[in-house]
């Protein structure tokens, strides 16, 4: 599913219009991002938890030419799924 088939389904979900729709899931995503760059979780029960992650600096090994290479510490976005997403799938 698509950003554009998404909206679709929350504006026939919801009984919105497609712009309005759009605008829902754009402030959503936007919360969201905005709470993680804060080092913020977002926990919506019973579909899952947002949360950062810190990765450490790391050695690894370039495939093309086999070297081995510094790969730097780093942020990133992590879901957990909630229980009662879990169990529908």
């Amino acid at each position: 599913m698509n950003k554009t088939e998404l909206i679709e389904k929350i504006a026939a979900g919801a009984g919105l219009t497609k712009t309005d729709a759009k605008k829902a899931l754009e402030a959503t995503t936007a919360a969201i991002k905005s709470a993680l760059v804060a080092g913020e979780k977002v926990q919506l029960i019973g579909f899952g938890t947002f949360s950062v992650n810190e990765r450490p600096a790391r050695e690894g090994i370039n495939p093309a030419n086999k070297q081995k290479i510094q790969i730097p510490a780093k942020k990133v976005a992590k879901f957990k799924a909630g229980a009662e997403l879990a169990e529908a799938l």
